[in-house]
């Protein structure tokens, strides 16, 4: 366990997109000394070259290395959501704390299996992850971005300052197509659009929606029913004779690229949260928030605070725009912080802060488990075409 106080030594498991951006959030903690001394990832070189870019102390042969480290206080899990549940779990009885992306875990299951059993063996799974936990005594912290976010916090100190009931949300995320295969099947994504880029806002609403509950009533506002749609627009015929294909498609997916759920809360409010690997022009990060006395426009990405123009792809060079941008000829946004304005180093001080202070941070096991619940609740009703209630799916 770790004393307050102490330097917090984290154990990387996965070097890839996500690994490198909580690597980064790391050497921007504040107050707090971290130090990261293991990795392991399927790729050795991969790796080795993550150990050196970020000062990591030593390349891992294994996960297993990791897990039975002594120099590792917290094990962060940036792998393939199919592995979350098991290496949580291992992690935690390893005496562990464990950070873990999004989605938590989920159920990984031929296409044809009922949406009702994939809903039950996906809370069973994120069950299991919040006891390991709990029996061990570490921290749970699920790595969603949104919910730190400069735009979705300041939303919440403004609602706070305004009072009353935050009566609607409307919130996307949506690019032109995910770049790894495993996240086109059921059998290793446990879902597609929605559960891969929906839980980021539906994280966010439920995240504004409980904080307004406890600020006003003392309780949580939980999710009560949903309602969604879910379709495989790249397969369409009108697609696949339209030319070509600006999106990005991979040959055998079978799960959607498209979904929306409509979400009614417990006292009566409502959130319509779409995800979609359907949408050219870079990342689509928004959230529109409509309240009893005030509105909010969370534009996380795009945004304005930088535009550019180039006549020709090539005028930029190697020059990063933005996440996901298909060209960088026309106009485009980048961002002068990305990291930042999407919360990944905020994120990343409260975790390092929790588990230094035994608390809780802002993003644990209970907004993880509701985003589990909505999700997979989303795919019984788009598949069996009705509203599915929610309260015997959610702890309490």
């Amino acid at each position: 366990m770790t004393r307050a106080g102490s330097t917090l030594r984290v154990g990387f498991i996965g070097a890839g997109f996500s690994a490198r951006l909580h690597a980064e959030a790391y050497h921007q903690v504040r107050g707090l000394d971290v130090a990261l001394t293991r990795v392991a990832a399927a790729r050795p070189e991969r790796a080795a070259r993550f150990a050196e870019e970020f000062g990591v102390s030593a390349v891992a042969a294994s996960a297993e290395e990791v897990l039975a480290a002594t120099d590792v206080d917290v094990v962060d899990l940036c792998v393939p959501t199919s592995l979350h549940a098991p290496l949580a779990i291992a992690a935690a009885r390893a005496g562990k704390h464990v950070i873990v992306e999004k989605p938590l875990t989920g159920c990984f299951a031929p296409p044809a299996t009922p949406r009702a059993e994939m809903l039950r063996r996906a809370l069973a799974s994120g069950d299991e992850i919040i006891a390991a936990c709990g029996e061990a005594g570490v921290r749970l912290c699920y790595a969603e971005n949104w919910v730190y976010a400069p735009p979705i916090q300041r939303a919440r100190r403004l609602f706070t300052a305004a009072g009353g009931p935050i009566l609607r949300i409307v919130g996307e995320e949506s690019h032109g197509g995910t770049h790894a295969p495993i996240n086109k099947r059921w059998e290793t994504g446990g879902g597609g659009s929605l559960i891969g880029k929906g839980c980021h806002p539906l994280g966010a609403a439920l995240y504004l929606k409980a904080d307004e509950g406890r600020r006003l009533h003392g309780r949580p506002v939980r999710p009560r029913a949903v309602m969604a749609e879910t379709a495989q627009l790249t397969e369409t015929a009108a697609f696949t004779t339209a030319g070509r294909p600006f999106l990005n498609t991979v040959p055998g997916a079978d799960v959607e690229d498209w979904g929306t759920l409509l979400l009614t809360f417990d006292d009566g409010t409502v959130a319509q949260i779409t995800g979609g690997d359907t949408v050219l022009g870079g990342i689509r990060n928004q959230l529109a928030v409509y309240a009893a006395r005030a509105v909010v426009l969370c534009n996380i990405n795009p945004n304005d605070s930088v535009q550019a123009y180039a006549p020709d792809a090539a005028v930029f060079g190697d020059e990063y725009l933005v996440e996901k941008l298909e060209t960088k000829a026309g106009w485009s946004t980048p961002q002068p912080d990305e990291d930042w304005m999407t919360g990944f180093p905020q994120e990343i001080q409260d975790f390092v802060e929790a588990i230094a202070h035994g608390r809780e941070p802002l993003s644990g096991a209970a907004l993880a488990r509701d985003v589990l619940a909505v999700i997979y609740g989303a795919y019984v009703s788009a598949a069996e075409g009705r509203r599915v209630e929610l309260a015997q799916y959610l702890a309490d």
